[in-house]
């Protein structure tokens, strides 16, 4: 972080300071970026990672202008520039660390993360190798996706995911069902109850298969609403991208303890 800006916590009992901004910087106190496709169709109810209701702490939210959601699950031409240039702006603005709203942003994270000044954690998937080293190494750990087709090597090889990491996966795909599939196809409706049971339903799914399933991630970014009903049925540790992008925060963004001793 250059000298001259300013990085942490201010209080009233640190304000008395001179502070310097950089030039171009026009809004400040969103400590997390967090990068979303332009073109979607659905309702984004509270949990969802562009619902600003869902994290305690400002967040920056910045589209990828004329971003679908088929171009980024295919790893189109073109898309790589497009998120780059979007996560230069929030560089730009001040942001502390850089998140994504979708996990396939994951097939950019290996170069992006080379290419700014902060930290990059573009999809839920960058934390496959902690959930990994959690866990005893013959445990499954599953993966719920909106695209299981789109779950490629090359999107694990960017997100940090290793061989002997990828034998342990068991991903199931949500995208042809009833309800969730209006997600990726864009129908604008939903019913919500119905999701939460498809979502629920393909975890069980997980656990009936691989009784040893030691946690599950969920990649979407539009299933972190539904998790606590997914712990709540499978009885297992469950992440997703609020875990990623709270934790995130947490490093980039630390405050003073007080209190009595």
């Amino acid at each position: 972080m250059e000298a001259n800006r300013r990085y942490g916590y201010f209080d009233t009992s640190n304000s008395n300071v001179t502070i310097q901004m950089r030039r171009g910087q026009n809004i400040a106190g969103y400590p997390i970026g967090i990068v979303y496709i332009e073109d979607v169709f659905y309702p984004m109810v509270p949990g969802n990672i562009v619902n600003g209701y869902t994290f305690p702490f400002p967040v920056r939210l910045k589209a990828v202008e004329g971003l679908d959601c088929q171009n980024l699950f295919d790893a189109a031409d073109g898309v790589y520039e497009m998120v780059f240039e979007t996560c230069k702006k929030l560089e730009k603005e001040g942001v502390r660390a850089i998140s994504g709203a979708c996990g396939f942003f994951g097939n950019y994270q290996a170069k992006i993360a080379e290419e700014l000044s902060v930290p990059v954690a573009l999809s839920s998937l960058v934390q496959l190798p902690w959930i990994a080293t959690l866990l005893k190494k013959d445990q499954t750990i599953g993966v719920l996706t909106a695209q299981k087709d789109s779950f490629t090597d090359q999107l694990l090889d960017s997100c940090g995911v290793c061989t002997e990491l990828k034998k342990r996966l068991l991903v199931k795909d949500l995208g042809h069902e009833d309800q969730f599939s209006c997600i990726p196809e864009g129908r604008g409706v939903f019913d919500n109850g119905l999701v939460q049971q498809e979502v629920v339903g393909k975890a069980m799914e997980i656990l009936k298969e691989a009784p040893n399933t030691g946690a599950i991630l969920l990649e979407c970014s539009d299933m972190p609403p539904y998790a606590y009903a997914v712990q709540a049925a499978t009885g297992v540790p469950v992440f997703d991208f609020t875990t990623l992008i709270r934790w995130l925060h947490s490093a980039v963004a630390q405050t003073p303890y007080c209190g009595f001793i």
